[in-house]
């Protein structure tokens, strides 16, 4: 078997053969093409938990079509028979096993996040200190939207050693956090308070999830941390900012002063 066996199973390659299995290809690429525009479009218009959903199953029906396209080429162009796909599987397998082994690294890991979902088109996520928005989920890579609107192409390869932190892990909840650092001799509970009011009345808050203020004690006073859920996840920035902004002004109408937090280890 080797080069021989090869030969012959592509000696009954036919210009029918190679016109019916291209049109395969271009109505798979159209179905494809189809599915990535009309999806996402269909996916903003429910919002919610149905939009994850359905911008996770893009990248699933992809692959699903891809392979099954394959299939069906195959045995138009090659003779099915055990012999034949024996020599150009494995000549295949061989070639692209040493062209394309981080390729092949990448698209292994692809498959596997389609299966374990540790991020989905949708999700906020931070790997390799990039943070941002899943845009799509392709074979090799995940594409990443920061927040200054930069394109950050992630090879699905980093599943196997990075760290992957994923904001919201397929659901419309997204927890922000505004930090307020304050001197010490103030009412606690007071604050406290404040700042819990300043979430509830903040008009990008989803005021039905939890809005929580933990505090600490430091070395150079108290640390707040306050905790609530935008309403949309695009807007966490603005949220926190707006968090900020008002948590700032109601503290100081109360006359709690802010401090500035020690930088640590050697300049």
């Amino acid at each position: 078997m080797g080069d021989l066996g090869i030969r012959e199973a592509f000696s009954a390659i036919t210009s029918e053969a190679l016109l019916e299995s291209l049109m395969v290809v271009l109505l798979a690429t159209g179905l494809i093409i189809v599915i990535q525009k009309l999806f996402p479009r269909i996916a903003v218009k429910l919002g919610g938990k149905p939009r994850f959903y359905i911008l996770a199953s893009v990248p699933l029906l992809r692959l699903i079509i891809i392979v099954v396209t394959i299939i069906v080429v195959v045995p138009i162009l090659v003779e099915p028979s055990f012999e034949n796909m024996v020599a150009i599987f494995g000549a295949l397998g061989l070639a692209l096993g040493f062209a394309f082994k981080d390729y092949a690294n990448s698209l292994i890991a692809g498959i596997v996040t389609l299966y374990e979902m540790p991020y989905r088109p949708g999700d906020w996520i931070e790997v390799d200190g990039q943070y941002g928005e899943v845009r799509s989920i392709g074979t090799r890579a995940a594409e990443l939207v920061t927040p200054d609107d930069t394109v950050v192409v992630i090879p699905h390869g980093k599943l196997w050693a990075s760290l992957i932190a994923n904001a919201n892990n397929g659901t419309d909840n997204l927890m922000c956090v505004a930090e307020f650092n304050l001197a010490p001799h103030h009412d606690v509970s007071r604050v406290m308070a404040l700042l819990r009011d300043v979430a509830y009345t903040c008009p990008l808050t989803r005021t039905f999830r939890p809005v929580v203020v933990v505090v600490s004690n430091k070395p150079w006073g108290m640390c707040y941390r306050l905790k609530a859920y935008p309403i949309e996840l695009k807007d966490q920035f603005r949220f926190i900012s707006e968090l900020t902004a008002k948590g700032a002004s109601a503290l100081a109408s109360e006359g709690v002063r802010f401090v500035s937090v020690p930088v640590t280890g050697n300049p």
